[in-house]
């Protein structure tokens, strides 16, 4: 299996596993030593300052674009300005002090955009219900009282300040468990938007480069190349893209697969910390080399299971077919002539696998470590028999 160096011996070292069955005296000490616990501090500032301190190189990191593909409109901005002037209670937001002073917003980043717009002047006030009077102005253009009645409203932020955890791999997981559970701000951010904002860095990039890639994205209906519909793409607006690629690096390594799928991506994203420039360029390679290999066999049925009853391949690709596709064909790029020579073998072969009683794995019909491996198993397999002729 192709390989970058870093993977090579990414699991080499594994996250400690929590015993379930302890006696009182051991769970008593496990939580008088602090293990798997948050700390965390309350403060509570002026929206002017906290807009201000917003400015200082380093303090903050919001990430508004990285966070979520989708955010709030100027209408739920501006009632986010009325609700302070009219003083209704605004949630505090949650910040995650990765260094001294220096913080991640792991809840309310929405919030802190929109406060920053205001008070720069990039939030034209719309759709306000109990202060209609003031839509289409700005911060600067408001009548003086109500600059001022806005600016004496504060802001709560509730930092958390470290984890405690038997290693750093245990540590990342809980501070992605309390940002899933603290996360409140609009809509509910989805697991793959969560690690797009937790573990940021070169490899995620390259997941949403290469969700962007034109056969990848066609084969899951994600028009890239139209703004307007991509916004409105659920797949795309969830990251789920991103995901899906996600799912191909991380199920090359099906052996170690730990902690479900979910969990297991998790896992994945963490080790990618560690990634090098020249880890990225050799799974970019790969992953490019095997869907193209892949849509070179199987074009506009790419991805998608092919059904008996009909003799026909269906219109939607599946994961779990992905899934096989993907992982089995990554394993004999170096045979890619062959496959491509021998497509229309390929492609027969493939169809008697969704003709057998096992054809319900390809169609997310099992879902433990036993079922992903078992599908991807049966995949590889036709491919080595197709390529020894």
């Amino acid at each position: 299996m192709n390989l970058a160096p870093t993977e090579e011996k990414m699991w080499e070292k594994s996250p400690s596993k929590n015993h379930i069955k302890m006696s009182d005296s051991e769970i008593n000490h496990k939580y008088e030593s602090g293990e798997q616990r948050i700390l965390t501090e309350m403060n509570r500032e002026k929206l002017p300052s906290f807009v201000e301190t917003l400015k200082k190189p380093g303090y903050m990191d919001v990430r508004p674009f990285y966070q979520r593909r989708t955010r709030w409109d100027e209408k739920m901005q501006s009632r986010l300005i009325e609700s302070f002037l009219i003083n209704i209670p605004v949630p505090p937001i949650v910040l995650y002090e990765k260094e001294f002073n220096c913080y991640e917003v792991m809840d309310g980043q929405q919030r802190i955009t929109a406060l920053r717009d205001f008070y720069d002047n990039r939030l034209k006030l719309t759709g306000l219900e109990l202060w209609p009077e003031l839509n289409g102005r700005t911060y600067t253009n408001l009548p003086a009282k109500i600059r001022a009645g806005i600016d004496r409203r504060s802001i709560s932020s509730i930092v958390l300040i470290t984890e405690s955890a038997s290693n750093p791999e245990e540590a990342l997981l809980l501070k992605q468990l309390a940002f899933e559970r603290l996360n409140t701000g609009g809509i509910a951010l989805s697991r793959q938007e969560i690690r797009n904002c937790l573990y940021y860095g070169k490899f995620n990039q390259l997941l949403l480069e290469l969700a962007n890639n034109s056969i990848f994205a066609d084969a899951w209906g994600i028009p890239i190349n139209d703004k307007k519909q991509l916004d409105d793409n659920n797949i795309y607006i969830k990251m789920e893209d991103a995901e899906l690629v996600l799912r191909f690096f991380s199920l090359r390594h099906i052996e170690d697969f730990r902690r479900g799928m979910e969990g297991f991506m998790d896992l994945y994203m963490i080790k990618s910390l560690n990634f090098s420039d020249e880890d990225i360029d050799i799974l970019k390679n790969i992953f490019l080399q095997t869907v193209t290999l892949a849509h070179q066999i199987y074009s506009n049925n790419l991805f998608k299971p092919f059904d008996p009853s009909t003799d026909t391949w269906k219109e939607n690709a599946y994961k779990a077919y992905y899934d096989a596709v993907m992982v089995g064909l990554s394993r004999y790029l170096a045979n890619a002539d062959t496959l491509v020579a021998r497509k229309l073998i390929v492609i027969e072969e493939t169809k008697k696998l969704f003709r057998t009683d096992t054809s319900k794995l390809f169609t997310g019909g099992g879902r433990t470590k036993s079922d992903i491996k078992e599908r991807i198993r049966l995949f590889d397999e036709m491919l080595s028999q197709v390529i020894a002729g």
